[in-house]
């Protein structure tokens, strides 16, 4: 059962002030030898551009999953993904891959993979550096550096392709506190970051267990549960306890067990 509320939708005017950037039709991903576990099922949903969107729910419910499929790095065994504009996706995972080189190399590296020539690479991954206050790491070991920093610079290389969709899976869960609200911070400040002309406002999908980070900075909340999606609700119906007893239990149970 899928439950959203009625009368929160967006009206026709704002459907067309905020296009599609991205659909899911009746998406089922199997997973494991000959594909035996059922990690989505029946997934639909459209995101549109500039929604704060966070998946939530416990322990291999299928957000890392449905996230993978939304940037289209899974096959899809049945049902559609559509990207209807030629939107940029950028993906942070919890744990940054940095390679044995400087933090200025692994920007650089990451922008000519993804198509920059190589001589604006430097330059660019100056600017993102600067952006995320960490240029004066520009020739340490990437790897050298603490968790933190490494989301940093992992959010800077991923600022520097100028994405309009964002993914994070869990991009603070394994920080320290201080870590965390920096990261928090950088999220926040991209997604409310003003577009270029004729450029799509950031849109921001992420998974996270931390419901106080959902409060946060989400805008809506799609709940995941074995593979299901049980709710997709404003943020604000999701955390409305008596909304979501009558008509989520399954999500209810959920965040009264996280927040005690």
């Amino acid at each position: 059962m899928r439950i959203e509320q009625p009368g929160v939708g967006p009206t026709a005017s704002e459907l067309e002030r905020k296009p599609v950037v991205l659909t899911l039709k009746a998406v089922h991903v199997s997973l494991g030898p000959a594909a035996q576990v059922e990690a989505l099922r029946q997934i639909t949903l459209s995101i549109q551009a500039g929604e704060r969107v966070a998946l939530v729910g416990p322990n291999g419910c299928g957000k890392s999953t449905l996230l993978r499929a939304l940037h289209g790095l899974l096959p899809i065994a049945s049902g559609e993904r559509q990207v209807p504009r030629a939107s940029r996706i950028a993906m942070l995972f919890q744990r940054p891959h940095m390679l044995r080189m400087s933090v200025r190399r692994n920007l650089q590296l990451g922008l000519w993979l993804s198509g920059v020539p190589w001589g604006q690479t430097r330059e660019r991954a100056h600017q993102a550096l600067a952006r995320v206050d960490l240029l004066h790491l520009a020739e340490r070991n990437g790897r050298a550096l603490s968790g933190g920093q490494q989301q940093r610079v992992a959010l800077a290389r991923a600022w520097a392709l100028q994405p309009d969709v964002w993914l994070l899976d869990e991009p603070t869960a394994s920080l320290d506190p201080h870590a965390k609200r920096d990261v928090e911070a950088l999220i926040a400040d991209f997604s409310d970051e003003v577009p270029a002309p004729h450029r799509l406002p950031p849109t921001l999908v992420f998974a996270s267990h931390n419901l106080g980070q959902v409060k946060r900075l989400a805008s809506r909340v799609i709940y995941l549960e074995q593979g299901q999606l049980l709710a997709d609700l404003p943020v604000n119906h999701f955390f409305n306890h008596a909304f979501l007893e009558a008509h989520c239990p399954q999500a209810h149970l959920f965040v009264k067990g996280e927040t005690q």
